[in-house]
């Protein structure tokens, strides 16, 4: 396996790989869906109620870590309003144009979901802005002094964006949309459920002890999860009996060099370094993924969160620092035991 497979393993952002797997185990409804439990409560209700009135509903902003099931969860929203989804990126609107071709092609109540809105360019934005408020596109034809505003009506239509960093958005555009939720990780028996929901769908053989060890190290992201069970299929298939037991689970993500807590190589090493390089820290990000050989991005997007959200990784005004329970889980002398 290459570094770039064993990273794409446990990687919360999407892969080409996920695309077909995550059509097959998507849920289509609200009751479906399993786990972000306050987050479905009011969905359901504002859903309830506009459907009573006739009404599209407020515009959306799903927030949160990759995997979580910010796309899956604007798909539901369409389907319980009845409504026609269209989905697009943020990097995929390069051009005015593209996003006005794109809002004027909506039909009255239709969905347009906008996944990465916070790389949408600033201009762009501020077209967002009257299309949001007043269901209003203004468009500037021709250049210089003979250059002229054109508003063109727009149907009533319910713009949900998903981002992974809200703090990027401009204060104006956040400001626009009505309902904002952020999606947190699992629970582990959240993503347990998942796994055997996903297993039932796939037709795989599963026991408790099974769901137990793939649940244990997916990182608390039903993203992670499915991929790890698939994974685990194949190495059943081959080395088993077909069945997932813990006795496989265990064998088959060790073999992928997934820990019992989820972390991966890259995790491992970027602890390391801290360790062994800094001394436990601070250190600063760049100086950090020079040391571990990965790009800034990488670290803050995807391995970051999930460190500080277990507890291992601490981020300070002087730079990253790793906690006593990382260096008990990686096998190092605490600091508190090194001073005695």
């Amino acid at each position: 396996m290459t570094n770039t497979d064993q990273d794409n393993l446990v990687s919360s952002s999407h892969t080409q790989e996920d695309n077909g797997l995550e059509v097959t185990l998507r849920p289509k409804t609200l009751a479906e869906y399993i786990g972000q439990t306050g987050v479905k409560e009011n969905l359901s209700i504002t859903i309830q109620a506009a459907r009573q009135r006739g009404e599209p509903i407020e515009h959306i902003l799903l927030s949160g870590p990759p995997g979580l099931g910010k796309t899956t969860l604007a798909n539901i929203i369409a389907k319980e309003l009845e409504s026609a989804i269209h989905v697009t990126a943020g990097p995929a609107i390069e051009r005015a144009g593209d996003l006005a071709s794109i809002i004027t092609n909506l039909n009255p109540g239709d969905v347009l979901f906008i996944d990465e809105i916070h790389r949408l360019n600033r201009t762009l934005e501020e077209i967002l802005y009257a299309a949001m408020e007043d269901f209003a596109l203004d468009l500037v034809l021709g250049k210089g002094p003979g250059a002229r505003t054109v508003r063109i009506d727009l149907p009533k239509f319910t713009l949900i964006g998903a981002t992974t960093k809200p703090g990027s958005l401009s204060a104006p555009l956040r400001d626009r949309f009505g309902l904002s939720f952020r999606l947190n990780y699992y629970a582990e028996e959240e993503i347990a459920e998942i796994i055997r929901r996903s297993a039932r769908i796939l037709n795989i053989q599963i026991d408790k002890g099974g769901v137990a060890a793939v649940a244990t190290r997916s990182r608390r992201t039903p993203r992670v999860a499915n991929r790890l069970l698939k994974r685990v299929r194949d190495f059943a298939q081959v080395k088993g009996t077909g069945l997932v037991d813990e006795q496989i689970g265990k064998q088959a993500l060790d073999a992928l060099a997934v820990d019992t807590l989820g972390l991966d190589e890259t995790d491992r090493r970027l602890l390391t370094a801290v360790v062994e390089k800094f001394n436990g820290g601070p250190v600063g990000l760049s100086t950090l993924a020079a040391a571990c050989m990965e790009d800034e991005q990488t670290l803050t997007d995807i391995h970051e969160p999930y460190l500080m959200q277990i507890g291992f990784l601490k981020r300070t005004p002087q730079g990253r620092t790793v906690t006593e329970e990382a260096l008990k889980h990686l096998g190092f002398e605490t600091k508190q035991n090194a001073l005695l």
